[in-house]
């Protein structure tokens, strides 16, 4: 399909569940794959030029670290800015982000009591989103889900 997807991933190697959702349920990509990782070292700012890295990898795929600082905020569009000057094409109006959506359920055999499984069901339904955190533009996001017993 034409456009740039960006999957958001903790992992900084190999594919993000997201992803493999997507393409188990959709069969397609887009011509440009971003993956995309952010990471927090322990240092308070990360300069500029450290700040984000691009690899090509084979078929469209990129992938992207970015590293902020703990008293900075990440900004995809930023990121997709040294993205376009590394050559990716990521326009604004074409980048689609897909995010993974955990919902926790409380039936599972996990030994601990059920009201803290609820309360903590509850903690994280009330968890600020991932594109609040990362300014990601909410017009432009798509979120897969998974439900998960605990």
């Amino acid at each position: 399909m034409p456009g740039t997807a960006v999957f958001p991933t903790t992992r900084i190697d190999g594919a993000p569940l997201v992803l493999q959702h997507h393409l188990r349920h959709n069969t397609a990509l887009q011509e440009e794959v971003i993956l995309l990782a952010i990471t927090v070292p322990e240092v308070p700012e990360v300069a500029l030029r450290k700040r984000v890295t691009v690899e090509a990898l084979p078929l469209g795929l990129y992938r992207v670290r970015a590293r902020y600082g703990f008293l900075e905020e990440a900004d995809v569009t930023d990121i997709l800015a040294h993205c376009r000057a590394a050559g990716i094409r990521a326009e604004d109006d074409d980048t689609t982000y897909y995010l993974g959506r955990t919902r926790l359920l409380p039936t599972g055999p996990a030994p601990m009591m059920r009201w803290r499984k609820r309360l903590f069901g509850l903690r994280a339904r009330n968890a600020s989103s991932a594109a609040d955190f990362f300014r990601i533009p909410p017009d432009r996001v798509v979120e897969l889900g998974a439900r998960v017993e605990f």
